[in-house]
């Protein structure tokens, strides 16, 4: 900017002001004006252009924050264990050829999870120990959550004990409500089913848990060390009948575990 006029003075809201018109090589001629010496007024375009700018970036920061606050809100609904936080499905290594299709069927899954939330499609991992069953599961979790959904994530042992708390006298939960709290969810991941062979009402509350999501076509991921007979005999016939229909597949975690071969 430059000067093109002297000095002039201008009366403005009781206040004298000095004047003179200045040149914006963006925006053209102005008057600039100044209440002291050496300090004048800039290009009023140029400023309400900088304010505009100010607010955008202010508002940008804002959904920033709320998207994180979001994300951290997600996160700990989904109650990941910190053993596996950072687990996704980019750092998973496959160490042989059936562990490469496992991760390809968790991949499709993710990228896919829309629709297969209009069929409820499930999964079952099931098989050998340390051969990353969990880590495919939660990186389902991360990505479908990333993308805006909801997963939590709980061990059948954690499920059962959490809805038993509606059998206090001075529980403020009904048994229903409890239930309702793992049926909501996009995605639920039910870890280390079968690890012991619970009462009847164990069972017959993690089959309330699978039915109640597949009436209302909300997927689901069972992942159990057990083999998918034994599995199929612990959860029950019309359990396993539900998560496989609409598509539902079992995937058999039989290579040698990740943890030997590191």
């Amino acid at each position: 900017m430059v000067h093109s006029d002297s000095s002039s003075f201008v009366r403005v809201g009781g206040m004298q002001l000095c004047s003179e018109q200045r040149h914006c090589q963006q925006h053209g001629d102005y008057t600039a004006y100044s209440h002291k010496p050496g300090i004048w007024s800039g290009c009023e375009q140029c400023q309400q252009a900088s304010d505009a700018q100010q607010r955008h970036a202010s508002m940008q920061q804002q959904r920033q924050a709320q998207q994180a606050a979001l994300w951290q809100k997600r996160l700990g609904r989904a109650a990941i264990p910190a053993r596996f936080a950072e687990r996704n499905l980019q750092n998973y290594r496959p160490t042989c050829t059936a562990a490469e299709q496992a991760l390809r069927t968790c991949q499709s899954y993710a990228q896919e999870f829309d629709a297969v939330l209009k069929t409820g499609r499930s999964l079952i991992f099931c098989g050998s120990v340390g051969t990353g069953k969990t880590h495919l599961a939660v990186g389902i979790a991360r990505h479908i959550m990333e993308a805006g959904k909801q997963a939590v994530m709980s061990s059948v042992l954690k499920a059962v004990r959490r809805i038993k708390e509606s059998y206090r006298r001075d529980s403020p939960h009904t048994e229903a409500a409890l239930i309702q709290e793992f049926v909501e969810p996009d995605l639920l991941i039910l870890d280390e089913v079968g690890v012991q062979f619970g009462s009847e009402t164990e069972k017959m509350l993690l089959f309330d848990i699978i039915n109640g999501r597949y009436e209302v076509m909300k997927p689901s991921i069972l992942i159990s060390n057990l083999g998918l007979p034994e599995l199929e005999r612990y959860i029950g016939t019309r359990a396993m009948d539900r998560l496989r229909e609409g598509g539902g597949k079992a995937l058999v975690f039989d290579w040698e575990s990740y943890r030997r071969v590191v």
